[in-house]
């Protein structure tokens, strides 16, 4: 869940470890997870916090499948945020496994962030809404996001010495919280590249972005039944050339996915070509292919295949 070595910037150059000659007491770093229950806004926050529109926002539920790592790196202190899924009652056998993902990247996490809709407040209990058999052994920061939706004579009893409020409406707020967990994090040497702005390779990033053009365009239920798969990925020629199958469970949701004549496919590649060459920044050529895998989510060897670990988990 945490990797041990650090890999390249998308699009940049190969990995080292820019912490190898830093003695460890000169430097803070540390994995933060950024976890609670679905759409409280863990992507839009890991966003603000690194910089860059990197995890896919929408305003539907459970978006986020598979962890999203994100890197940040300021003068003495690295941040490795994991955006989660969401703490969500699974229905099927993918959200089983993503739940797990999200219990297992808060235990491995050194530091805890439990976002909440200030609206809502107060927070559960986080170890009861995970339910993990025994505390994490990292601490817990309570963080209220959507504090712009609160009045602000009643913002005061949201906040308190145990939380952090913030809106993505007010960079100030997202500074404040940087400046918290600053402190909280472990002293040891930088694991990436401070050039690094994701752990995962940018065919993770194609996937994504597929799917986040699916969550814009695609009915309500249909992305949900939707994924992509990278088939080739040249990022040595110009422009670097991906290949996609996008895959849906029944044949009628193909045929809403191509399109009239072809149209909504296209819209759907053209939407995912620009995120890539905005996270790029280099020109991209991506071709998709619609095909049907039923029943993709409730099928253990398709999960594997598109990046949901076989495993026993034990919270």
């Amino acid at each position: 869940m945490f990797p041990g070595r650090p890999r390249t910037r998308p699009g940049g150059r190969s990995p080292i470890f820019a912490g190898v000659n830093q003695p460890e007491s000169a430097t803070r770093c540390g994995h933060v997870a950024l976890a609670g229950r679905p759409n409280v806004g863990k992507s839009s926050l890991l966003n603000a916090l690194v910089g860059q529109r990197l995890a896919i926002v929408s305003p539907k539920a459970q978006a986020t499948r598979l962890p999203v790592v994100g890197l940040r790196t300021d003068p003495g202190i690295q941040y490795v945020f994991h955006d989660l899924p969401g703490l969500l009652d699974p229905e099927s056998l993918m959200q089983e496994r993503m739940r797990a993902l999200a219990v297992e990247g808060a235990r491995g996490a050194d530091l805890i962030l439990h976002l909440h809709p200030a609206p809502e407040a107060p927070a559960p209990d986080f170890g009861a809404l995970a339910g993990l058999s025994r505390p994490p052994r990292a601490p817990v920061l309570t963080v209220y996001t959507k504090v712009d939706l609160v009045p602000p004579d009643a913002r005061g009893t949201v906040a308190s010495q145990d939380a952090v409020c913030v809106s993505m409406a007010d960079p100030a707020t997202t500074d404040r919280l940087l400046a918290r967990i600053a402190t909280l994090l472990p002293e040891g040497p930088f694991q990436y590249d401070p050039e690094d702005l994701a752990a995962q390779p940018l065919r993770f990033f194609a996937v994504e972005y597929l799917r986040e053009a699916a969550f814009e365009l695609l009915g309500e239920e249909l992305p949900y039944s939707f994924t992509a798969e990278i088939d080739e990925f040249r990022e040595a020629e110009e422009p670097v050339l991906i290949r996609a199958t996008l895959y849906v469970e029944k044949k009628s949701q193909k045929g809403i996915v191509i399109g009239e004549g072809g149209r909504t496919v296209k819209e759907l590649g053209r939407r995912a070509r620009l995120r890539l060459e905005e996270l790029m920044d280099r020109r991209v050529y991506l071709e998709t292919w619609v095909k049907v895998l039923p029943h993709w989510r409730r099928n253990p060897s398709a999960l594997a295949r598109f990046g949901f670990p076989i495993r026993d988990f034990n919270p």
